[in-house]
């Protein structure tokens, strides 16, 4: 039993940076550019976060310095949640 419990522990810290790799991260940007039509925003980090389809993208636009949560998935960046932080 010990040693089966040993090794579930072992495993579980060697699969810990792959569970870490999947966690949400956060950036205060500004928006350099909105993309309604492919569902984006790109940022003065240079980056493109891709949004959800049910995203409202009311209020944002080009200069809007804005909050944002985030996954990284297949290599791209989606937007989880996002404040805006001045207009």
């Amino acid at each position: 039993m010990r040693l089966l419990i040993a090794a579930l522990m072992a495993t579980a810290s060697f699969l810990s940076p792959l569970v870490a790799s999947a966690e949400s991260a956060d950036v205060e940007a500004v928006i350099t550019k909105v993309d309604t039509a492919n569902l984006s925003l790109s940022l003065d980090d240079g980056k493109k976060y891709q949004a959800p389809e049910e995203f409202n993208f009311e209020g944002l636009e080009p200069g809007v310095k804005v909050l944002v949560f985030y996954t990284e998935v297949d290599g791209k960046r989606v937007i989880n949640d996002l404040e805006v932080l001045q207009q």
